[in-house]
């Protein structure tokens, strides 16, 4: 290997221009070097101090920045230099015309440049004819023929006869130009008011230059992060097709909001852009509606003037045409129908590099147009707009409603229920601060009940338009049924008891997520915006106005007293007769509801049924349950559930026709039975008069005794959840037994291993024939928790087809598991947390399907080695900061997602996670590694080294990660071998061409210091700063950059300096000789980096062992795959940190080196793979830095 000992130093120099630049007025204008929009040329004698001030004025409010000068020029004199720079430098002329226009020199000679420049740089010219006739400019009559005569008159009277030259080649530019601008289509204000006039010329200049009119900018409080995004897609012109992106949300997000700010920033920076706003409100019952869009778009988008048309297909056809050949910049507002989106794409395509925005509140809607069905589709991004966080929630309440930041005193808690309550809706939060502005605390007071109750306020008509547009009668039931009844119930509950009452909720669902209507929980619950619940409810309220509970045709019915409960002695009672009108009645919640009186007249039609906190010790015999399909009575005080009731009314029947029921199963449509939190429930039994059960909770009953044997008759019951139910006696059997189930939930049951020895050989042999089912997360699978320790005994009894087995805090140690566990061909999900294990079971790799393995809080574990190679999540969590020691994958795994908190606190100095992260002790890494690296004086470090038995935080320790090799010990200087080196934190060279091997790697080098203590103290931590130095490598020749953020170990420093040394691996063409490379340190506040040095290392070409060829395998290396650590822009973010992320986070101290794109760049999915699959020849095990390639080997040199 050959380290260059010396680099030649380069100088740098930078240099800047001042130039003066007239002050000017409206928005920065710098497109294509421009200073402004407009330069206007005016005769001061005739308009100055009228039209043309009117007009100057109108064009600043209008944020249109304009050239005015104010000074005159005596008629003779030359053009001023500034006057010619200004016109040069402005995008477009508007020229008036006046009666003494042509008597100034100064004035024609402007218009002369003006319409030169409009034929050699596209310059906009706009004449307004001011009380003059076009005529006569043209043919120079009237005033305008009395002032060229006199330039006649004063060119021959000229003596010297250069001048008079020169006077006639100018009479012949001025004469040509009046003709010229006569010609062109100019403005008469003859006739007109002339504020009128103006208000037309600052909208022309609007459209034709595309200058954002100046307005009250919006508040745009917590969207700093998609303001970043939506820019950053603009300026990114990589793609080869047009770009779409869409904005979705609920109404009132902030859609429109985002949309218009982002167009008003960018749109001139397209040559041509439209913005159509309001769409769906435009277009919603008006007949022309739609056609009025297409001929704004039209307009918008086309140079020439277009015949008006009035065909919706024929205006598609034209905007075919025009966007199919041209890039343009798009914004379609607040889109809510297939037609509109149809009408206003096309289905043909767009030009590459057109972007196009879409606002929508149905996320359908884009992927069933016509365009996104054509041959060549355009790339896609989508962004979610969601509710703004309590912080910034406050603040936009407080800015509305006291015009600063924060509440006033006293307001403190009544903000915090109103933030509460609009949670986070921006809209909603906009309208109430202006609405409580000046108000007292009482009036804020009542202001949330009077919003739950107003069923026409601003809010609830924005929401109410997603409800309006769904499709079909049956969908606008589901969304009442679900806001008044559904909210935080499980989906499949929910589907089920909405199934009985004749409700579609396959498609209904479906559609109701579409226009975030509705969400779906982690849990799979059903949940809603506060704000769409209550307009739900308020659409409920309307229809009955008055004493909604006396109608005949009432579905539904809440009366949930739980808060009244709480209160001591306090109770709500109910006369059971108060339901015998409500024959239609299919809902009902009687939460905490102490009823009297008899059952027999409780409505029959009932198929949900809610009674939390019922008072009574057993189900009352004579209630009406037949047509029942869930029953909750959770919380209750009943000490037995039996199956089998007697029905008043049925038996009644009997006496007249004589039948008999004896056979009658009067909970014969029972699909869901919740008994949870009944602390007096001793027995669960005749489940042979509950043959359509599918869904059995008894979690939490604590004095449960007996489940009966006859739940084997239930031949649909697929879920059954027996949690903390530990004194349960025949457990194990009724395990057993459960043939067809899928879900089973057993956590805290107290299964321990006495239970399996003191099982008979029928109940173990009922459990094999029994085909147990496992399951977690999905309905298709089967799932148990809690088994007992003796897990060896228990899985011979486990079905094959288990799909997901959580075996979480059992106490389980390594000696539980089995040698096998192919059995469970099918399983694809293993739950392990919270076990007393010291390494994965060697079991695990028998799994020949398993895709996710939990180890979370398994407080002991030190090893994960070889998972299966399936795998696409591993969870290794830990709440107390136990780090697993060593994971080690197989060669071939698939790529997966790992999900941990390994970067809190600080690693041990033994660690290792194969493919992202490798520490050990100095004194343990071999020799011949070090040699390799070409840190030539190994004794140097090893009298450095502290042997294994030191403390921790004093054992030097090696790291590698991201092909980087690192290490810091306390020294005041540099190694010897760095002979380039600079003072400060940068370096800067050219690699040398002298050399005739290939560059493989540098070395670089720094030293530290800590500041002052008075320095320490005034910094503290600022996130200005990294947390520790940053080091950032920029070949400027190819425009690569890689920043470095070293992971951090426990090494303490005692001293005042010390020394981060680093060895940086490189792939091929990466760096090359003549590349301008820049290092650059990025200092914490705390610390100081006096001086760094740099070396480079050399291929010598022998064929020799690769000593690091174990490290050049892993596949997240510079020269390896990178592209999840890649920001937009094009640089790497080196932090391990993004290991366990769902994107890049950039932090203030990013920016000197990536300036432009988001904060957070979301980069999701299954990506992390600890070994590169494009070197097969050393991607075997290799071993600790061991193993045999054909890569050549480097040769050492010392500087």
């Amino acid at each position: 290997m050959v380290v260059l000992s010396e680099l030649p130093e380069e100088s740098s120099s930078s240099s800047s221009t001042h130039a003066h630049s007239p002050s000017t007025h409206g928005h920065s204008s710098s497109i294509d070097g421009y200073r402004y929009d407009v330069f206007l040329s005016f005769r001061g004698l005739d308009t100055r101090l009228s039209f043309t001030n009117y007009l100057y004025e109108a064009l600043i409010e209008a944020n249109i920045t304009t050239f005015l000068d104010d000074e005159e020029i005596d008629t003779g004199e030359d053009l001023k230099p500034e006057l010619e720079s200004a016109i040069k430098a402005s995008r477009a002329s508007i020229i008036v015309m006046s009666k003494n226009y042509a008597s100034s020199t100064w004035c024609l000679d402007e218009l002369v440049l003006i319409l030169e420049q409009r034929i050699t740089s596209n310059h906009i010219v706009i004449p307004i004819f001011y009380h003059v006739e076009p005529t006569h400019v043209r043919k120079q009559q009237s005033s305008f023929g009395d002032a060229m005569a006199k330039h006649k008159q004063t060119m021959e009277a000229e003596r010297n006869a250069n001048k008079r030259s020169q006077w006639a080649q100018k009479m012949e530019q001025w004469n040509k130009a009046l003709v010229d601008v006569a010609n062109l289509k100019g403005n008469d204000v003859n006739g007109r008011f002339e504020t009128e006039f103006i208000g037309e010329i600052v909208k022309d200049i609007y459209r034709r230059l595309k200058v954002p009119l100046r307005s009250a900018q919006p508040l745009l409080i917590g969207m700093d992060y998609h303001i970043d995004f939506v820019t950053s897609w603009l300026k990114n012109g990589s793609s080869h097709r047009a770009d779409i992106l869409i904005i979705l949300g609920m109404g009132g997000i902030g859609k429109t909001t985002l949309a218009k700010y982002v167009y008003g920033l960018h749109c001139r920076e397209f040559h041509t852009s439209s913005y159509i706003e309001d769409i769906s409100r435009k277009c919603d019952g008006k007949f022309n509606g739609l056609l009025d869009l297409q001929e704004q778009l039209c307009g918008d988008i086309s140079k020439i003037s277009l015949t008006k048309v009035h065909d919706v297909l024929a205006y598609t056809s034209k905007i075919e045409n025009a966007v199919a050949h041209k890039q343009v910049f798009l914004v379609l507002d607040d889109i809510s129908t297939l037609d509109q989106l149809d009408a206003l794409l096309g289905s043909k395509g767009f030009h590459p590099g057109s972007k196009i925005i879409i606002t929508t509140k149905d996320a359908w809607l884009t992927e069933s147009c016509a365009l996104f069905k054509s041959n060549i589709k355009p790339k896609k991004t989508e962004v979610l707009l969601q509710s703004l966080h309590e912080t910034e929630s406050r603040q936009l309440l407080c800015v509305h409603a006291f015009m600063c930041n924060y509440p006033k005193t006293g307001y403190e808690e009544v903000l915090y229920k109103l933030v509460n309550y609009c949670q986070g809706h921006p809209l909603a939060l906009e309208v109430l601060g202006k609405s409580l502005h000046n108000r007292d605390v009482a009036y804020w007071e009542g202001c949330i009940e009077v919003l739950k109750k107003e069923t026409s306020s601003p809010i609830n008509n924005v929401l109410r338009m997603s409800f309006d547009s769904l499709p079909s009668n049956n969908d606008k039931e589901l969304f009442k049924h679900i806001a008044c009844y559904f909210v935080g119930i499980d989906r499949d509950v929910s589907e089920t008891i909405l199934k009985a009452c004749d409700i579609n909720t396959k498609s209904g669902i479906t559609n109701l997520i579409d226009r975030f209507l509705l969400t779906i929980g982690w849990n799979n619950e059903l949940n809603m915006h506060q704000l769409i619940q209550d307009m739900g409810r308020c659409l409920i309220r309307q229809e009955s106005l008055d004493k909604p509970w006396k109608r005949r045709n009432l579905v539904g019915l809440v009366l949930d007293m739980r808060m009244l409960e709480k209160e001591k002695d306090a109770s709500f009672e109910l006369k059971t007769d108060a339901l015998i009108n409500m024959d239609n009645l299919m809902l009902l919640q009687l939460n905490y509801v102490h009823m009297n009186g008899s059952y027999a007249n409780f409505p029959e039609e009932l198929r949900g049924l809610s009674m939390h906190g019922f008072h009574l010790n057993s189900i009352p015999l004579d209630l009406p349950m037949e047509n029942l399909v869930a029953l909750d009575m959770s919380y209750s005080s009943i000490e037995s559930f039996v199956g089998s009731y007697s029905n008043p009314r049925l038996e009644k029947r009997q006496k007249v026709d004589g039948s008999c029921l004896k056979d009658k199963k009067l909970l014969g449509s029972l699909k869901i039975l919740n008994l949870s939190f009944c602390k007096q429930l001793r027995s669960v039994g005749d489940f042979d008069q509950l043959p359509a059960l599918e869904t059995l909770i008894v979690r939490n009953c604590i004095s449960l005794l007996e489940v009966c044997e006859s739940i084997d008759q239930c031949v649909e019951l697929f879920f059954v959840d027996l949690s903390s139910c530990d004194k349960l006696e025949n457990l194990t059997k009724i395990i057993g037994m459960l043939k067809k189930v899928k879900t089973v939930l057993l956590d805290g049951c107290n299964l321990g291993e006495s239970r399996i020895k003191n099982m008979d050989i029928e109940s173990l042999e009922m459990c094999k024939d029994s085909d147990i089912g496992i399951y977690k997360g999905t309905s298709s699978s089967t799932f148990v928790r809690a088994i007992p320790s003796d897990l060896k005994l228990f899985s011979s009894s486990l079905s094959w087809s288990l799909v997901s087995l959580s075996l979480a805090n059992n106490n389980l140690s390594d000696e539980s598991f089995p040698m096998d566990l192919s059995c469970l061909s099918m399983l694809k999900e293993l739950y392990l947390d919270g076990n007393p294990i010291n390494s994965m079971p060697s079991c695990v790799r028998t799994l020949p399907r398993l895709e996710i393995l939990s180890m979370n809080n398994c407080e002991k574990l030190k090893s994960v080695e070889h998972p299966p190679r399936t795998l696409s999540r591993l969870l290794l969590y830990s709440d107390q900061q136990q780090f697993v020691e060593k994971v080690v994958f197989d060669p071939e795994m698939s790529p997966l997602e790992l999900s941990s908190n390994w970067r809190v606190g600080y690693t041990p100095w033994s660690y290792e996670i194969e493919g992202m992260l490798k520490i050990e002790a100095m004194v343990c890494v071999e020799e011949k590694v070090l040699r390799s690296l070409g840190w030539t004086n190994v004794d140097f470090f090893k009298e450095r080294g502290v042997q294994t038995n030191s403390p921790e935080s004093k054992i030097q320790t090696m790291c590698y990660e991201f092909g980087i090799f690192s290490t810091w010990y306390e020294e005041e200087k540099m190694p010897s071998w760095f002979r380039y080196r600079s003072l400060g934190t940068s370096i800067s060279f050219t690699i040398p061409s002298s050399s005739p091997k290939n560059l493989t790697a540098l070395n670089f080098c720094y030293v530290q210091t800590l500041k002052s203590i008075d320095e320490w103290l005034e910094f503290s931590y600022d996130p200005q700063f990294p947390r520790s130095p940053m080091i950032t490598i920029s070949n400027i020749t190819k425009n690569r950059m890689w920043i470095y953020e070293r992971h951090m170990d426990r090494v303490i420093v005692d001293g005042n300096y010390w020394v981060m040394l680093s060895h940086w691996m490189f792939g091929m063409n990466e760096m090359e000789a003549g590349d301008h490379i820049t290092i650059t340190v990025t200092e914490p506040d705390d610390e100081l980096v006096k001086e760094c040095g740099v070396s480079l290392v050399y291929d010598d070409g022998e064929e020799k062992e690769d000593v690091l060829g174990y490290y050049k395998s892993w596949n997240h290396i510079i020269g390896g795959d990178l592209s999840p650590f890649q920001t937009i822009t094009g640089e790497y973010i080196l932090d391990n940190m993004r290991f366990f992320a769902d994107g890049i986070h950039l932090f203030p101290y990013h920016r000197k080196f990536v300036p432009d794109g988001p904060s957070f760049q979301e980069k999701k999915g299954m990506w992390f793979r600890a070994l590169s699959p494009r070197k097969p020849d050393i991607i075997g095990r290799l071993g600790e830095g061991k193993g045999e390639s054909s890569r050549s080997h480097p040769s050492h040199e010392n500087a």
